[in-house]
């Protein structure tokens, strides 16, 4: 292993976290709209979105950190094969290869609940078409 190895990894962790804020940025701004659009009548599915939204949340927020300490492990293993430790730089990169799987791990779920968000609106949506066909 050389100093390039760990090296390759830095760009993609780097475009990793600017997605994941990108998602943690937007969620929260869906927060706020929610919660101030609908202050005084918070609906059940206002606030199964806003429980939804929250679980997402703390999932961008696991996968900042797994991403974070991914790539100061990967600093770290670029440090120990410049001072010619390798052996110390591939384990530590090996620890961050791990860390990154995780965080990719906790993305892949935070996917899979936010079509949880969708399955809502349209739950409501179907509720409301039967209301209005049960009125007439």
């Amino acid at each position: 292993m050389n100093l390039t190895t760990p090296a390759l990894l830095f760009p993609a962790i780097s475009l990793l976290l600017l997605a994941y804020t990108n998602r943690f940025i937007v969620l929260t701004q869906l927060i706020r709209h929610l919660h101030s659009q609908n202050q005084e009548n918070l609906t059940d599915v206002v606030v199964r979105q806003i429980s939804n939204l929250g679980l997402r949340i703390r999932l961008i927020r696991r996968m900042q950190a797994m991403g974070v300490l991914s790539f100061i492990f990967c600093a770290l293993a670029m440090l120990f094969v410049f001072v010619d430790l390798i052996g110390a730089g591939q384990l530590i990169f090996g620890v961050s290869i791990v860390l990154l799987l995780v965080s990719l791990i906790f993305s892949l779920y935070e996917i899979l609940i936010s079509t949880n968000a969708i399955e809502i609106e349209l739950q409501d949506i179907k509720r409301k078409l039967q209301e209005r066909d049960v009125g007439q």
